[in-house]
């Protein structure tokens, strides 16, 4: 992971906030990031003067998320009292 004080002197040219909110993200960062063209990204501020982006998490990477809250068969239990 780069520094702030490496981001700074490794970049060739400092992108600049375009009229429209826009800017080029460094080939650097990205492929250090492990993000690429057609990648999802989400993005939020991380207080005064950071922004984080961060890839998408997919919906199947959620699955599982659960496993192991109730105990063995507690699901099953409550399935019986359905209609």
């Amino acid at each position: 992971m780069a520094t702030r004080a490496g981001l700074y002197t490794s970049a060739k040219a400092m992108p600049k906030i375009s009229s429209k909110n826009q800017v080029t993200l460094p080939v650097e960062a990205l492929a250090e990031a492990g993000l690429k063209a057609g990648d999802e990204v989400m993005i939020a501020a991380d207080g005064p003067d950071a922004i984080v982006v961060r890839r998408k998490p997919r919906f199947e990477e959620g699955f599982g998320v659960f496993h192991g809250f109730y105990p063995p068969g507690y699901l099953e239990e409550l399935r019986k009292d359905w209609p």
